[in-house]
């Protein structure tokens, strides 16, 4: 079953709202012949914003395709060609659409790239972004991924300004000699140079609209019942997210916060009887699928990771703008995606969150998410695992899914 999920949230609204007249703006902008890009939620948007190069996020475009349910014809279409539609769908579909031959593409279709840009974080990242430039002409500038030989106890209190100690000056190092490196391809494809300024300015104003999200994400963490559900949040975080170090996002944060703070002050909110943790992907071609347990159980999805990473993964303080953006990305899929970097913020936001139980969609991270798992239940949280892509509906059995976390939220009840 799927259904449409209509948000009762002012803040979501006007954020797709926007993200429509925006990406028709931006199509506008590309057809006149502006360089665009296209990049990997976890690779250092900030300095396209300081080139003032319009760009799209490879995984919100994913989210769009799945949600227009165009997500089986895409990825078949993948795997006609040759290529394994199988392996990171996630990091693909995107692909996939631009390749396709649809005469009526999602929102008029993905404009041609000048640059792609992706973080190595798994064997497919490569693979998938070498075939969209040989395919597109784009320019690829590919981002090494690392790791830390040790991770200091709980992190995620301590990243925000001592991250050179938290992540490794090593880790930084490479990655600031990679933004310059990309500094210097856009400036020599575009003929463009980088405004030190407005960069500064932009970091400024992302850390802005990071603390309005940090605000949001504590508010609903502090409050029963939680005056919104993830299906209402995740939207109205993410959208800006996508304008990240300008000021419609820090706005945007800030509209969000104050409309949560105002349910909570007025005790509004959903009929919650349990409290449920969301970890994983967004389910982005049935998103209705969180209302449905709320309806009939009582049972909110407080909790996804969407709004914490929004506070967490993004505030960085420094007097160094460029090395400030280094650390802000030179561990992001750590903290989602490496245990004991995940499994222990996993944890620690689910016992902060007070829920009663947790929904773990397992799909591409299948190494990762038995410590997860663990380290979670270690907290004393029951956690139900349920294996399935997000945004590749052909592998999700919704009869056989929705009666695994029934018969969960049941027993939790």
């Amino acid at each position: 079953m799927v259904t449409r999920h209509v948000n009762p949230l002012e803040a979501a609204r006007a954020a797709s709202a926007h993200q429509r007249t925006w990406f028709a703006e931006t199509r506008a902008r590309v057809e006149a012949g502006e360089p665009f890009a296209v990049v990997n939620a976890d690779a250092p948007h900030e300095l396209f914003r300081a080139f003032d190069i319009p760009y799209v996020v490879n995984q919100w475009w994913a989210s769009v395709c799945a949600a227009k349910q165009r997500s089986g014809p895409y990825l078949g279409g993948l795997r006609e060609r040759g290529y394994p539609d199988w392996s990171d769908q996630y990091g693909s579909l995107a692909l996939a659409s631009a390749l396709a031959d649809d005469p009526e593409p999602p929102w008029g279709g993905l404009p041609r790239p000048t640059f792609l840009v992706a973080h190595l974080t798994d064997d497919a990242q490569r693979k998938i972004f070498e075939l969209w430039a040989r395919a597109s002409g784009a320019t690829f500038h590919p981002l090494s991924a690392t790791v830390a030989n040790e991770v200091p106890p709980r992190w995620h209190e301590t990243i925000h300004r001592a991250w050179e100690e938290t992540i490794g000056g090593d880790r930084i190092d490479l990655m600031v000699a990679e933004l310059h490196s990309l500094i210097e391809t856009i400036e020599r494809v575009t003929g463009r140079r980088f405004d030190e300024q407005r960069f500064a300015e932009t970091m400024r104003l992302a850390n802005e609209q990071a603390e309005w999200n940090a605000r949001t994400r504590d508010l609903i963490a502090a409050t029963s019942p939680a005056p919104v559900s993830v299906a209402d949040a995740i939207p109205a975080v993410m959208l800006p997210q996508w304008h990240r170090g300008t000021r419609y996002a820090v706005d945007a944060a800030r509209a969000l916060y104050e409309e949560v703070a105002a349910l909570a002050a007025a005790g509004a909110g959903p009929d919650e009887r349990l409290r449920l943790m969301w970890v994983g992907r967004g389910l982005w071609f049935d998103m209705g699928f969180y209302r449905r347990f709320e309806e009939r159980h009582g049972a909110v999805f407080v909790w996804s990771m969407y709004l914490a990473v929004a506070a967490d993964a993004y505030l960085r303080y420094g007097d160094d703008p460029l090395r400030a953006l280094a650390a802000r990305f030179a561990a992001f899929g750590d903290q989602i995606n490496m245990p004991p970097w995940s499994s222990e913020w996993y944890a620690a936001e689910a016992v902060r969150n007070r829920v009663d139980g947790v929904v773990h969609l397992v799909g591409d991270a299948l190494r990762g998410a038995p410590f997860i798992t663990r380290a979670l239940e270690r907290a004393g949280i029951p956690v139900c695992e349920i294996r399935a892509h997000n945004v590749d509906q052909r592998a999700w059995d919704a009869e056989a899914i929705e009666a695994r976390v029934t018969a969960f939220v049941e027993g939790l009840a």
